[in-house]
């Protein structure tokens, strides 16, 4: 082989190799957003879990409130 075609293959590997290091910076960056995204998205969820348990519990206090007061009534309706 003449150093011409060396030298050409070379610098197509070098060529190839600078492409797939590119590829892979490019890959790893697009990973770190994609991670970022689900740790905002889990701490959402669970904000938004944490919320809905508090209504959960407000609504059964005042469930419970609205019953109490209807037995009541009810009582005092009755005597």
């Amino acid at each position: 082989m003449d150093n011409q075609l060396i030298s050409k293959q070379f610098e197509l590997i070098e060529s190839r190799v600078q492409q797939l290091l590119d590829r892979c910076r490019s890959l790893e960056t697009f990973n770190q957003d994609l991670t970022s995204q689900i740790a905002t998205l889990e701490e959402e969820l669970r904000e938004q879990r944490e919320a809905e348990m508090r209504f959960a519990a407000e609504r059964d206090l005042i469930r419970t409130k609205v019953d109490g007061l209807l037995a009541r009534l009810a009582d005092a309706t009755t005597d």
